[in-house]
């Protein structure tokens, strides 16, 4: 590959539906972040009045993240992050990280990715399993149910061999059984 790239990391969604063109991607991990189902969605998963749950990372020393390393080129960078800034509009905010593409690699490079703050406006924070799947089993916004989400995620994660999602999973698991 020539040229310059902006690299992007998806973890959630991004990781079955990026919606943007990229040159390259790689299965990679980002150290000292976990996912967790803590932030609300009031448009793509829920509305408003019934926010549906999605994942954002969250810094956590002792854990790591798996997902999906995009690499974008020069050219269409500008118009993918900020497509990228509107799909991510409801309390996400661009960051930069280190990716690597295993756990024994030294850092390949950085990339831009989107976390929920604490701060926003739909930040939920923790949830016992069973409101997460309550809540989760009655959302539905612009792209689709929420119940759709998880399962999505669980199959794109079961397949990059992420073994670090266990919440992830168990949501799946659950609200598969109640389908």
């Amino acid at each position: 590959m020539t040229g310059n790239v902006t690299w992007i990391f998806g973890y959630g969604s991004l990781i079955w539906r990026p919606d943007f063109p990229f040159v390259q991607k790689k299965p990679a991990i980002v150290l000292g972040w976990a996912r967790r189902f803590w932030q609300g969605s009031p448009d793509h998963r829920g509305t408003p009045e019934c926010p549906g749950r999605v994942v954002t990372m969250l810094r956590w020393p002792s854990k790591y993240c798996t997902g999906i390393a995009y690499a974008v080129a020069e050219e269409d960078s500008e118009e993918v992050l900020a497509q990228l800034d509107m799909r991510e509009v409801a309390g996400y905010e661009r960051i930069e990280v280190p990716v690597r593409v295993s756990r024994e690699a030294l850092p390949f490079a950085k990339a831009l990715t989107f976390v929920a703050t604490t701060s926003n406006d739909n930040f939920l924070g923790m949830a016992s399993e069973d409101e997460m799947v309550a809540q989760i089993a009655q959302a539905h916004g612009s792209s689709g149910s929420n119940v759709e989400y998880v399962l999505r995620l669980a199959d794109a994660l079961q397949a990059l061999g992420a073994t670090e999602s266990d919440s992830v999973f168990g949501l799946a698991a659950r609200l598969a059984s109640d389908e």
